[in-house]
């Protein structure tokens, strides 16, 4: 299943499709009424998702939109708390990014380093990311897999942690380099305003096989930059999880970004950084791609 935030009539709608169908519905058309993603994901029952997949499977009479003529907005919208995330996880990454600067990113790392990203209003998978020129010398782009958690754990163990996903999702974790090193930590050069396009949706966690066999790859401009897997994590999905539940209390719509893969600009020699009017898309196998430009 496949949840959807589109702006319609000005107002924000909760959209279901299923499998790679790109028809979807209105959840308030299938009797299905929730304010927003968040609340869906906490409130909803497992007798309302059964009811979805049993009217799709059957057919559903309801009007019909195709995806691709919507306005599709950040799946949710606004999170309930920051995002975490999980810093230098593949080792390519790390390679590249202590090359870059040492000393913000290079040494041992016996442990994952987790870090928290300040998002009011998360970008949509069309919206623009801002350039902030005067402020930001070297905008960088990373492609990483999102986790939306479905419910409220703690001290859960490795072999539970998949049990308490909800969905998965694509992040571009927009970095601002320049703030990320001159602060000597990351949460101002990740945390501006549009710093982070989430969607196009989320793809609930049944139709994910294996969260660690995904192919995440990145363009710019057309051009390949990253491509990887999530097979070559450090950390794995469930190790986070697990490892963060350990004395912190996961709240339900939690969203974990997990890391990005080598490629990004600051690894190329010399970096290149993104400037007005590049387009940046990140896609992961099985759950879609976005696009954004920088303006």
């Amino acid at each position: 299943m496949r949840l959807y935030t589109a702006l319609m009539d000005g107002q924000e709608k909760l959209v279901v499709g299923f499998g790679e169908d790109q028809m979807v519905y209105l959840l308030d058309d299938l009797g299905l009424n929730f304010k927003d993603m968040n609340d869906l994901i906490c409130n909803m029952t497992a007798e309302q998702r059964q009811s979805l997949y049993e009217m799709a499977a059957e057919g559903i009479n309801e009007k019909a939109y195709n995806v691709g003529d919507l306005t599709l907005l950040a799946p949710i919208v606004r999170p309930r708390q920051d995002v975490i995330c999980l810093g230098i996880n593949y080792d390519e990454h790390a390679k590249e990014a202590g090359d870059y600067s040492e000393e913000a990113f290079g040494g041992e790392r016996p442990y994952t380093i987790y870090f928290s990203k300040r998002v009011s209003r998360a970008t949509g998978p069309k919206e623009s990311i801002p350039a902030y020129e005067g402020l930001v010398d070297s905008l960088d782009y990373e492609s990483e897999l999102g986790v939306v958690l479905g419910k409220e754990i703690k001290a859960i163990s490795k072999e539970d942690a998949l049990k308490a996903v909800f969905g998965y999702t694509v992040i571009n974790d927009v970095s601002a380099r320049n703030l990320q090193t001159r602060h000597k930590q990351w949460y101002m050069g990740k945390s501006l305003d549009g710093f982070t396009p989430i969607g196009p949706c989320i793809v609930t966690a049944d139709e994910i096989e294996d969260v660690q066999n995904l192919n995440i790859r990145s363009l710019v401009n057309g051009e390949l930059r990253q491509n990887s897997n999530t097979k070559y994590m450090i950390q794995t999905v469930a190790g986070a999880i697990s490892e963060l539940s350990q004395g912190m209390t996961l709240q339900a719509g939690t969203i974990i970004a997990t890391g990005t893969p080598a490629g990004v600009g600051m690894g190329m020699k010399p970096p290149c950084f993104l400037k007005k009017g590049d387009v940046v898309v990140c896609e992961i196998e099985k759950i879609g791609k976005i696009e954004n430009r920088v303006e």
